[in-house]
């Protein structure tokens, strides 16, 4: 993340997050912008398909995707949970993420039909992890 402000709103919900969930972000570098835009996605899906480990359930970030509400969200975290899977969530670049990344994925999400800078994206995903978390443990923060 290159913008001050978005850089203060991310580590906001990941002070917030550290107290009750280990969280742990895998950013992947942007390919060389010299390339063509579909060139870049893949490569840089590439890169985020190698970082997965095996006990990953990759989850992507996608205008495309399915919508849900924070409930909703926060139930299908807590399946994962239950599954003993660990949630993975790419964040595209730019130019969003490569066809052959989501179609490879079983699940695709979407924080509505506008798309969002993948700076701003990463905020929402991570105030949305804090919140999905808040409900589950019965906090009054969604309401």
């Amino acid at each position: 993340m290159k913008t001050p402000h978005w850089q203060d709103a991310a580590a906001h919900y990941v002070k917030r997050l550290s107290y009750s969930l280990r969280l742990e972000e895998i950013i992947a570098r942007d390919a060389d912008p010299a390339l063509p835009v579909e060139e870049r996605k893949i490569r840089e899906g590439a890169l985020i398909l190698k970082q997965t480990r095996p006990d990953d359930i990759l989850i992507c970030l996608d205008e495309g995707g399915k919508n849900l509400d924070s409930r909703a969200f926060a139930d299908f975290l807590s399946r994962l949970a239950a599954s003993g899977k660990t949630p993975c969530f790419a964040v595209g670049g730019v130019y969003g993420l490569a066809a052959d990344v989501l179609h490879s994925v079983a699940h695709t999400l979407a924080f509505g039909p506008m798309s969002f800078s993948h700076e701003l994206a990463r905020v929402i995903l991570l105030e949305q992890l804090y919140r999905a978390e808040r409900i589950l443990a019965g906090s009054g923060y969604h309401h």
